[in-house]
């Protein structure tokens, strides 16, 4: 039996995955956080096939804590991971455990590759960024490489509910890029771009037009390598509700001027001024992806897809991945040992699978 231990498992990303992973009879899971009464309120609700443990641990330690929960794969689920330390990585790797997280942080999935060594030791497998991206937009590309020879742009972007996004390391996960300067290719060449910047309204079929901003992503970094011929990359977000995504344009500017700190640091503050715009939402997530490139025998290439998540059910799909490793690691997969980014683990096949159980929909052009 596979002893998987959530960290954050009783929050609202870890909760699902917990959900998710309950009616395995080949888990045994164990949900752990910094309050032990509420691991074990959260165990004992949860109706899993073998009855779920409780535990607790702390982002900060000590080692002993996760040593003793005696896990075989750790799933880490607190955010935000824009600076967050690999100390849970490292102490899965001394308790002799796999590892993976939903980082969508770019230094944080990009430079997972100092544990390489030590994973390897341990026999164990660490895969940060299971998650949308770089997970599933690498799927999409690596689908997209079955018929073009070269990839030569790709372009996508998420625009969240804003129902479904309330929590408060997700909310900082977005804020930590606004008003900032990072690196995206252009032309062939890494040049600076503003986080939330270069707004642009793209149509999503079956919700209509949404607005969108310049986003930072580890894709940005991994994908120039993956996919030679690459020469335009590109990624975006946005809010549904138009005075948030507009509001958050404006802060991103004022950051851009220093009238304001780095944003990120009001997240809870902010969390609670957008609950009051919720009313206007809809609940339904859209995401768009733009790929180009050629044929084998030169022709261009272009494919278009749409992902469409109604009744709040946007932010399962990064969970997706997670979920993916610990039910094959449950049914005796094994993932070659080492520390590296979630790329080739969950093939575009599986994540539609996954889809198929949500209220969730997508369409290709």
């Amino acid at each position: 039996m596979l002893r998987v231990a959530i960290i954050g498992g009783y929050g609202n990303f870890g909760s699902h995955v917990a959900r998710s992973l309950a009616g395995d009879p080949a888990i045994q899971l164990i949900l752990a956080g910094r309050s032990l009464a509420n691991a074990r309120a959260a165990a004992a609700i949860i109706g899993a096939a073998n009855p779920a443990e409780a535990g607790v641990y702390d982002l900060a330690g000590p080692p002993e804590a996760l040593a003793a929960l005696r896990p075989d794969l750790v799933i880490n689920m607190v955010g935000p991971y824009n600076g967050q330390s690999y100390a849970v990585a490292e102490v899965a790797i001394a308790c002799g455990a796999h590892y993976c997280d939903i980082a969508d942080a770019r230094d944080f999935v990009t430079g997972i590759g100092v544990l390489d060594d030590k994973a390897k030791a341990a026999g164990v497998a660490v895969l940060a960024g299971a998650s949308s991206i770089p997970a599933l937009t690498a799927a999409y590309a690596d689908a997209a490489c079955e018929d073009m020879h070269t990839i030569h742009t790709l372009d996508y972007g998420i625009s969240g509910a804003e129902q479904s996004n309330a929590g408060a390391g997700t909310v900082a996960a977005v804020l930590s890029f606004v008003g900032q300067r990072f690196t995206q290719l252009i032309g062939g060449r890494m040049e600076e771009v503003t986080g939330w910047g270069d707004q642009r309204r793209v149509e999503i079929p079956g919700i209509g037009a949404r607005w969108f901003g310049r986003a930072n992503a580890p894709d940005l970094d991994l994908f120039a390598a993956r996919y030679p011929g690459l020469r335009e990359h590109s990624f975006w977000a946005g809010h549904a509700i138009l005075p948030m995504h507009f509001g958050t344009a404006l802060m991103g500017w004022l950051t851009r001027l220093r009238l304001l700190p780095r944003l990120d640091r009001f997240a809870p503050q902010l969390v609670r001024i957008a609950s009051l715009f919720n009313w206007l939402g809809t609940g339904t997530s859209g995401f768009f992806m733009t790929i180009t490139g050629e044929g084998p025998d030169g022709a261009p290439l272009t494919r278009r897809h749409f992902i469409i998540a109604r009744s709040g059910h946007g932010p399962f799909i990064p969970c997706i991945p997670v979920i993916h490793i610990a039910k094959a690691m449950a049914a005796g997969r094994r993932y070659e040992p080492g520390a590296r980014p979630c790329l080739d683990i969950v093939n575009l096949t599986e994540f539609r699978a996954a889809f198929a159980d949500f209220d969730i929909t997508e369409t290709a052009a």
